[in-house]
């Protein structure tokens, strides 16, 4: 109880001045070695990620859903996907970074991680363009929440080393959700484009950046399209990554990022464009 109670003093202290939540070694090591793009961090990579984790595991709160128990195990392999593509990103700000903890800022709007035994169903309502609705049930792995908690599949989780080889990964797909949907307007729907860094890829402003961002996403989103396309109606060779990214560029944007941080050498074959983009995004700190 009393532990429990300093824990969450703790959690309401500035980052940093409080202390760095401890994580055991044993179970950062098994965390480390069970996922493949994980133990071919540097070691001071791992470090830095390890620390990012307590502090996201100190400021989250995780619900099992129909009866699942959380253990230390199943949130901190969470914390530690959700918290890679933080590793060496700047701020939401644009600013560079001035103390590491200071990413985890674009995790702020939410507390809540809600993980379910296997894969939800949502039932959606959608009204067409002629006011007719329509309602229809969607199979989700995981879902983020624009303000609102992020929802996953332990299920989909647990099999983040069997999926690396095809670039999947629940995780990183919904917390890159959480980075895009960073300064929308309550009600607007994520577009692929997240808040860049100062002076993005030599850009002199942020509206430039911005064009660049959008024009190079939009040509490698219209060729996936194509490429789906191609597959679907006329057999062409299907595209490498889940044809889910071709349903929308938010979508396009999460997918690509599942591969780029579980299986960067595919993903800079297959999306040569998109890596120097992506590089300037998530390596804005190096």
């Amino acid at each position: 109880m009393v532990h429990t109670l300093l824990r969450s003093l703790q959690s309401w202290l500035p980052r940093g001045i409080r202390p760095t939540p401890p994580i055991d070694d044993l179970l950062w090591r098994q965390t480390v070695e069970a996922l493949p793009f994980l133990t071919a961090l540097s070691s001071t990579e791992q470090e830095r990620l390890r620390t990012l984790c307590g502090h996201f595991l100190q400021e989250k709160e995780f619900h099992g859903a129909h009866g699942l128990k959380i253990t230390d195990a199943m949130a901190l392999n969470i914390a530690a996907q959700a918290c890679l593509p933080l590793l060496q990103i700047g701020l939401p700000s644009g600013e560079s970074v001035r103390d590491p903890l200071q990413v985890l800022d674009w995790y702020s709007d939410f507390v809540g991680i809600v993980v379910q035994p296997g894969a939800a169903v949502a039932q959606r309502e959608v009204t067409d363009g002629v006011g007719v609705v329509h309602r229809y049930s969607e199979v989700l792995a995981g879902e983020a929440m624009d303000r609102g908690p992020v929802m996953l599949s332990w299920q989909e989780v647990a099999r983040a080393a069997e999926l690396a080889s095809q670039g999947k990964n629940v995780v990183i797909h919904e917390f890159v959700h959480k980075l895009d949907m960073h300064g929308i307007q309550r009600g607007d729907s994520p577009d692929g484009a997240p808040p860049l860094p100062e002076r993005f890829l030599g850009r002199a402003s942020a509206a430039a950046a911005r064009e660049h961002w959008r024009s190079v996403m939009q040509a490698s989103y219209s060729q996936f399209r194509e490429a789906v396309a191609m597959a679907e109606r006329f057999g062409g060779e299907a595209p490498w990554l889940d044809d889910y990214a071709a349903t929308h560029p938010a979508e396009f944007f999460a997918v690509t990022c599942e591969a780029y941080f579980v299986s960067r050498e595919r993903f800079a074959q297959d999306f040569p464009a998109l890596l120097p983009l992506y590089d300037g995004f998530f390596r804005a700190a190096r």
